[in-house]
């Protein structure tokens, strides 16, 4: 792991750039020198790692005395993307405009993303907890499919955070009963691109005994801004 460039910012929370083999990724930590809990936060399949609503609740969530890490894995942010990738992304767009089918086109891009983005992310775990100042337990927070193979694989996540989304590949809604670890689950109500129904069926299939599931209101990045209060409470929980 490479450090390429630090920032000190304005909450004292220290941003520093990084990249692993061809991963980029960048890191925020608190500024106490003590060892502290690690959160992975993930953006949505293909969003770059510096999205800002996705920076700003890596900012608050450091301040808070966690050590947060977010990459750029294959396939998202800047990184190069195949001539089938784009043409499954625009066909995506596509479908959810007209109202077609989405499902088929869903996997063709979503599995195969899910698929190349995990082994990056325990790489980049791996890295991280080798780094003096960050310790265990290790959280995550994000994004829904990528964190229910997480949560299976990597036996390192004692508690997750899934921004909920209805659309999830057939692999991971399989995989949701192997979800054990302590559970939020935040629920848009009115989602216009995960179906409500989904969403909630996805839910009660989460083996975990400790589920929490959170609704609101409102579209797909309407996600009200004292979840991230609840949040930080549910990680203080389990990785304090």
């Amino acid at each position: 792991m490479q450090f390429t460039s630090e920032q000190r910012l304005d909450d004292g929370v220290v941003a520093r750039e990084f990249t692993l083999g061809e991963i980029p990724g960048t890191l925020w930590t608190p500024g106490s020198a003590a060892p502290v809990p690690l959160i992975l936060m993930a953006h949505n399949n293909g969003l770059p790692k510096s999205q800002p609503r996705l920076v700003a609740r890596a900012r608050q969530t450091a301040a808070s005395g966690y050590a947060v890490a977010t990459i750029d894995a294959a396939g998202c942010g800047d990184r190069p993307r195949s001539a089938a990738e784009e043409q499954a992304r625009a066909d995506l767009r596509r479908a959810f405009q007209t109202g077609e089918p989405v499902d088929e086109i869903f996997e063709s891009l979503v599995g195969p993303l899910v698929e190349k983005a995990v082994p990056e992310w325990r790489t980049t775990l791996d890295a991280l907890l080798a780094l003096p100042g960050i310790g265990g337990p290790v959280g995550y927070s994000g994004w829904t499919a990528l964190g229910i193979r997480l949560a299976v694989t990597d036996p390192r996540i004692a508690a997750a955070g899934f921004f909920a989304g209805g659309f999830v590949p057939r692999a991971q809604r399989d995989e949701a009963r192997k979800v054990t670890v302590p559970l939020l689950f935040l629920l848009q109500w009115d989602d216009e691109g995960n179906p409500r129904q989904r969403a909630l069926d996805l839910f009660d299939a989460f083996g975990s005994k400790e589920k929490t599931l959170h609704a609101n209101l409102g579209g797909h990045t309407g996600t009200p801004w004292f979840e991230a209060e609840d949040a930080g409470r549910f990680y203080d929980r389990h990785l304090k």
